[in-house]
């Protein structure tokens, strides 16, 4: 299996960049103490993983925020340095987003001062429920408090305002990172010039109580034990399965099945390579996030939107179909809203995020350039 692991990480590197200029990325940390949340209670400590890329402007206005989606991490661009990469993740790995932000690139580091930040609850060096609740000295586990994406989006602002931000050109990210990115709009409406919510929604789109699905599908390892699986082996099969359920979903044999013809090796490759990420995402983080996702909507809050809005659809993304785009683009104009719409051809689903940036990213170019253009 570690064979089809490899294979199956050459593949998708090789849909990547071939080379990145940004080779000595490092994962930091950002610590916040007596956070509140939404729901009233608050977190005595949160810590918010981080890269960035480029240089902040002396007036500290040039700045870019990079959203992550649901499984993924903060690690958006470039090349981890030795020593800098966060725990599930290597020296050597590339950026999801490698071929978006970059010297050059749509999001251009010679121009903008970029950060990629990790969200609450996620598994790459944020607080999550695998994290130690300092009045336990254990696990969080499923007691982890129930968070908002207006909480995600509230500690990167304090993260932000640390760096010496004043003001953001541009918040941009895929699938769930694109929820985040029309919560800052609504959220900080005097504080974002544009932003590029891609292969998402304004809204959750997907049925009620999926966290609850979810934990159910969880349950059935023998290791579950209601969610204290940290002391007894842990969930990773169980958790692999799921992550296979969702690969398939997003388009992963679209994605791969000219590199790989035969099926039964395509199937190995995913499962894998599913095997890989359940050893480093926690399961409960896993519900975590679903359960902060999937109560999102800021359509009621359109009106207070004065950033400029590049929204991006893919053809056959069966997570954010474009049947969606017309009422959400409607409800953008009817609010004022410069509003434009892009939709992509692509036999990939919601993977062409990632792995066919080259049929969006040149809008998303000139939507910065007309950003940062003087007024």
């Amino acid at each position: 299996m570690r064979m089809f692991a490899v294979m199956v990480a050459a593949l998708l590197a090789s849909f990547q960049a071939e080379a990145s200029s940004l080779d000595a990325v490092e994962s930091k940390l950002f610590t916040i103490h007596d956070f509140k949340l939404d729901s009233g209670m608050t977190l005595p400590e949160v810590t918010i993983a981080y890269e960035t890329y480029g240089a902040l402007a002396a007036d500290g206005r040039n700045a870019a925020l990079i959203e992550h989606s649901y499984t993924s991490s903060h690690h958006a661009a470039g090349f981890y340095a030795e020593s800098g990469a966060p725990p599930g993740e290597k020296a050597g790995d590339i950026g999801w987003w490698d071929k978006v932000i970059g010297p050059g690139e749509a999001i251009d580091t010679d121009r903008l001062f970029v950060i990629s930040s990790n969200a609450l609850g996620s598994s790459y060096g944020s607080t999550n429920p695998a994290s130690l609740d300092p009045n336990t000295g254990k696990p969080y586990g499923p007691h982890f408090p129930a968070f908002t994406v207006a909480d995600i989006a509230r500690a990167q602002k304090a993260l932000v305002d640390s760096l010496g931000v004043k003001h953001l050109v541009l918040v941009a990210g895929p699938s769930f990172g694109g929820f985040e990115a029309y919560q800052w709009a609504v959220s900080d409406p005097d504080f974002v010039s544009g932003v590029a919510p891609v292969f998402t929604a304004p809204y959750s789109p997907f049925p009620p109580h999926g966290d609850v699905q979810l934990t159910a599908a969880l349950a059935n390892d023998p290791n579950w034990n209601g969610g204290q699986y940290y002391d007894n082996g842990g969930v990773a099969a169980t958790l692999a399965k799921i992550r296979v359920a969702i690969l398939e979903s997003y388009g992963v044999e679209a994605l791969l099945k000219d590199k790989i013809a035969n099926p039964a090796m395509r199937q190995a490759a995913i499962v894998s390579g599913a095997r890989t990420w359940a050893r480093s995402f926690d399961a409960n983080g896993l519900v975590a996030l679903l359960r902060a996702h999937e109560t999102f909507d800021v359509r009621s809050q359109f009106g207070r939107i004065k950033a400029k809005v590049l929204y991006v659809l893919s053809r056959t993304d069966k997570q954010f179909p474009p049947a969606i785009a017309p009422a959400v683009m409607s409800a953008l104009k009817a609010a004022g809203v410069d509003a434009r719409y892009v939709e992509i051809d692509s036999e990939i689903g919601h993977l062409a995020f990632g792995y066919q940036t080259e049929k969006w990213s040149p809008t998303l170019k000139n939507f910065v350039a007309e950003l940062m253009a003087p007024h």
